[in-house]
C-alpha cells in the first residue's frame, strides 16, 4: 500500500470503498510498524489498488475483492477495540477466514474478530486464544458437549486448547481435577528394558503434556497440584477399573489406542466430568495389523447425543508457517502415491 494524496477512479465493472479509521486508533496500529500489515494485505489482494491518505483508506478493484478488503478493515478495528494487538499472523488468519467464509456455499458469515478475541486462559501475561475458525468451533464444542474428539494433524492446537479449557474449568471450579493420559506405545523399545523406575520409563511419553501445563500454570504450583491429585498425568493403562467423577479428562495421541482401550477409556466417564480425545489418524504407531481405536470410534459414535467430532486441517496449523506447508506437502504426496493409511491400521 502506498501513501498518496489521490486514489484511482474505478473503471467500468470495478468498485471503490472508502474506510475511515477512527482517531482513537493510531494508524500505526492498523497499518503496522513500517507498514508491515499493509504489505500483508497488498499481497493477499494483488488486483486491488489500496491507498492511504491521513486516516482514510481507499480500495479500488473487483467488487468482490473490495468488499473483502472493507470487511477486513472492519474486523481489524473490532479486534483493536478490545485491546488485542493486530499482528501479521492475525491479519493473515483474518484474511483466510474471510475468504473461506466467502467460498462457503452453506453461507452464514463468521466474524474473525470473534475468533481472535475469544480468551480461554491468561497466565503470566500470555493469553491463549483460538486462532482459526475451526479452532473456535472446537473450543465451543468442548463447552457444549460432554465428549469431544479433536482430530487433526500436528500443530493444529488440538491438545493445547483442550488443556487450556481443562485449566480454565479447574480454576472456575467446574471440576475438581484434571486427568491427562496417553497410551505408552513402545516405539521400538519395550518399557521393561528401559532403565529407571516406572515413572522414569513413562516420562518421555508424557513429557509433552507437562510442557503444555508449564505454559498455563505457575510451574512452582504444578508439583503441589500433582501431589494433591488435583492434576494427574498417567499412561492410559492406569485408567482401567476407575470411574472418574468431577474431572476434566484428556486422552492425547488417541490414534495409538486399540479399539478395546478406546472403549475402556470412554466408559471411565463419571458424573460431572468432561472428556476430550485428541489424535491424528495419519500418525498411527501401533504394531502392524492392530486397528486404531480412534479410526474406528467415529463410525461407532457418530450421531450419538452429546458426543461431538471436531476436525482440524493443515489450514489450522498454528506452529511455524513451514509446518503447515510440510503437512500439506505430505498430504499431496499421499494422494499422488495412493497411500491408504486407513488400510494400514
Amino acid at each position: 500500500m502506498t501513501q498518496t494524496p489521490v486514489s484511482r477512479t474505478p473503471e467500468e465493472g470495478q468498485a471503490r470503498a472508502q474506510i475511515t479509521i477512527p482517531a482513537k486508533h493510531p494508524m500505526v496500529t492498523v497499518l503496522g510498524s513500517g507498514d508491515s500489515l499493509l504489505r500483508v494485505i497488498e499481497k493477499a489482494f494483488p488486483g486491488t489498488d489500496i491507498h492511504v491518505r491521513g486516516n482514510e483508506v481507499s480500495a479500488v478493484g473487483a467488487p468482490e475483492e473490495v468488499t473483502l478488503v472493507q470487511r477486513l478493515f472492519d474486523e481489524m478495528l473490532l479486534v483493536l477495540r478490545t485491546g488485542a494487538p493486530m499482528t501479521e499472523d492475525a491479519v493473515e488468519r483474518t484474511i483466510a477466514m474471510l475468504k473461506s467464509d466467502r467460498d462457503d456455499e452453506a453461507g452464514g458469515h463468521h466474524a474473525p474478530s470473534e475468533v481472535l478475541t475469544q480468551n480461554i486462559l491468561s497466565n503470566r501475561g500470555k493469553t491463549i486464544r483460538p486462532k482459526t475458525l475451526n479452532q473456535k468451533r472446537y473450543v465451543d464444542a468442548i463447552d457444549k458437549h460432554t465428549i469431544v474428539f479433536g482430530i487433526g494433524p500436528a500443530g493444529t492446537g488440538k491438545t493445547y486448547l483442550a488443556m487450556a479449557k481443562a485449566v480454565q474449568a479447574l480454576q472456575s471450579k467446574q471440576v475438581n481435577r484434571i486427568i491427562l493420559t496417553r497410551p505408552a506405545v513402545e516405539a521400538g523399545e519395550r518399557l521393561g528394558f528401559l532403565p529407571g523406575t516406572l515413572y522414569e520409563k513413562i516420562d518421555p511419553y508424557l513429557r509433552p503434556l507437562y510442557d503444555a501445563l508449564h505454559d498455563m500454570l505457575d510451574p512452582d504450583s504444578i508439583p503441589r497440584l500433582m501431589a494433591a491429585g488435583t492434576i494427574e498425568v498417567a499412561p492410559l493403562a492406569y485408567m482401567r477399573g476407575r470411574s472418574l467423577n468431577d474431572a476434566f479428562i484428556i486422552l492425547d495421541e488417541a490414534q495409538n489406542t486399540n479399539p478395546e482401550q478406546m472403549k475402556m477409556f470412554l466408559t471411565r466417564l463419571g458424573f460431572n466430568s468432561k472428556i476430550v480425545v485428541t489424535g491424528d489418524i495419519t500418525q498411527v504407531d501401533l504394531p502392524g495389523g492392530t486397528r486404531s481405536g480412534l479410526r474406528q470410534v467415529q463410525g461407532i459414535l457418530d450421531g450419538v447425543q452429546d458426543v461431538h467430532f471436531s476436525t482440524l486441517t493443515s489450514q489450522d496449523v498454528v506452529r511455524h508457517k513451514l509446518v503447515s506447508r510440510i503437512v500439506e506437502a505430505y498430504d499431496k504426496y499421499d494422494v499422488r502415491n495412493g497411500d491408504d493409511r486407513n488400510g494400514r491400521a
